[in-house]
C-alpha cells in the first residue's frame, strides 16, 4: 500500500523533478490510499496557482485511489503522531492514514524525512 502526500501529488501534476519516480506509484490505484486532507491541500494549491479546471482535474485523478476520510479515531491517532514526531496537522493525518494500512509514504516533505516506511525525495 502507498500514500503519496500532497507534495508528491503536486510535483507529479506539474511534471516536477520526481514526477517520473512517482508515476508508477500513483498509477497503481489498487495500492493507492488518498487521505482526504491531501485532496484539500492539493485542490487549494492547484486552484490558487493553476486555476479551477486544473484543480478539478487533479482531484479527479486523486479520487481514483482509495479515499480515506478523517474519522474521530484517525484524528486522535494523528494528534498523537503529530506530537510524537513534531508534525503539522495535515502531516499527522497523512501519517495516521498510512500507518493504519502499513503503507509507505512517498513525499518531498522534510517533515517525514526520518520516519519509518517513508520514501523521501528532496525538492531540490
Amino acid at each position: 500500500m502507498n500514500v503519496v502526500d500532497s507534495s508528491g501529488w503536486l510535483d507529479y501534476f506539474v511534471g516536477g523533478r520526481h514526477a517520473r519516480t512517482l508515476e508508477p506509484v500513483l498509477e497503481d490505484i489498487e495500492s493507492l490510499i488518498v487521505p482526504a486532507v491531501s485532496v484539500y491541500e492539493v485542490f487549494k494549491v492547484l486552484l490558487r496557482e493553476a486555476g479551477e479546471e486544473a484543480a478539478i482535474q487533479g482531484v479527479a485523478a486523486m479520487q481514483r485511489g482509495r479515499l480515506v476520510d478523517l474519522t474521530a479515531q484517525r484524528a486522535l491517532d494523528a494528534a498523537a503522531l503529530s506530537l510524537r514526531h513534531s508534525l503539522p496537522m495535515a502531516d499527522g493525518i497523512i501519517l495516521a492514514a498510512a500507518r493504519e494500512s502499513n503503507a509507505t509514504i512517498w513525499t518531498l516533505d522534510e517533515h517525514f524525512k526520518n520516519l519509518d516506511n517513508v520514501r523521501y525525495f528532496p525538492k531540490k
